[in-house]
């Protein structure tokens, strides 16, 4: 059984499969809380860097929006006028050196998720198998970044972090089981700064929480960045794909924007494109997800790709403002706005 397949049928509540699987979870758990344990105890040595660092993840395996949060924290980082950098791991990637992101890697030598950031931020963007060498590799060849934005790693505690920001969907903690038997990668609740939810608050924790909205970009565009408005697109025949961990959300956001595709495909997560054989009917328009795009463009540079944004309220800013001014170092004379 795939992934998705537990996602769908498994972990939404406690059924005969799950309590199965039961027993492996509380393995999973034992090494998950070992694992943390021995860095608290300092068994084992968290990197630190010399500015402050922000992740954004999730404790919910499959997928949790967590990459438009990314989107937007840079986005508001920028907007006070601070110098940032984004760090992953660049999951699904070939390689596994240190390496900076630029606009014409190839997604599969990077990761497609720190592509598409290094793409629609335009702030560097670095991968490294540890995310502490890809800090230290962003410091060196930007040494005024003021800030680093991790993408992931929530459950990452060799990088020493100073703001930690949990991302849920409509999921909430499913089950509440850990993996495999449910989809948390870790029990909740745990102890972070801010909550973002997509749906309900999940109970229990103590950090403040903030409603997410997610939506659709008003505009879709291609490869040559020719852009059209989302709403010229309805009425077409459609042929809608998604390569992400939730096909059926980018659908549903498709048909909340008013576009009726004829048909849709729903790939596996981070999927490569390099086996995928073309559409037949040539009639249709291709329609997909920013993060297929940076992939399938090399093949089909005609598919309008859609960008996935979220909203998030002003106290969810000034909460985050208020958590890093302590730790930010800004040089004499300098304001942010």
């Amino acid at each position: 059984m795939n992934a998705r397949s537990l996602r769908l049928t498994v972990w939404p509540r406690r059924g005969a499969l799950a309590c199965v699987l039961w027993p492996v979870s509380l393995l999973y758990r034992a090494l998950a809380a070992l694992n943390r344990g021995l860095y608290a105890a300092g068994l084992r040595q968290r990197a630190q860097v010399s500015v402050p660092v922000v992740v954004v993840g999730n404790v919910v395996a499959g997928g949790a929006g967590k990459t438009p949060v990314v989107m937007a924290v840079v986005h508001h980082l920028r907007q006070r006028g601070l110098a940032m950098a984004v760090v992953s791991r660049g999951y699904g990637r070939s390689t596994r050196d240190c390496r900076e992101v630029l606009p014409d890697s190839l997604a599969r030598e990077v990761g497609d998720e720190p592509l598409l950031l290094r793409q629609a931020t335009g702030v560097p963007v670095f991968v490294a198998a540890l995310r502490a060498d890809a800090a230290r590799a962003a410091l060196r060849r930007y040494p005024e970044t003021q800030v680093i934005v991790c993408d992931d790693g929530l459950q990452h505690w060799a990088l020493q972090r100073d703001v930690d920001i949990c991302v849920f969907d409509e999921r909430g903690v499913g089950n509440g089981w850990c993996l495999p038997a449910g989809p948390l990668r870790e029990p909740w609740p745990r102890a972070v700064d801010l909550v973002v939810a997509h749906g309900a608050v999940p109970a229990g924790g103590n950090a403040p929480a903030f409603a997410g909205t997610r939506r659709l970009a008003t505009h879709a565009r291609r490869a040559d960045g020719q852009q059209t408005a989302l709403a010229d697109l309805r009425g077409q025949p459609l042929y809608a794909l998604a390569g992400i961990a939730r096909p059926e959300a980018f659908f549903s956001l498709l048909a909340d924007a008013g576009l009726t595709p004829t048909h849709t495909e729903a790939l596996p997560d981070h999927y490569d494109f390099e086996s995928w054989t073309a559409r037949k009917d040539e009639g249709s328009a291709l329609v997909c997800t920013e993060k297929d795009a940076v992939k399938l463009w090399r093949r089909c540079p005609d598919a309008w790709a859609v960008p996935l944004e979220v909203v998030l309220p002003d106290a969810f800013y000034q909460r985050l403002d208020a958590l890093l001014a302590p730790k930010l170092s800004l040089p004499h004379g300098h304001t942010t706005a």
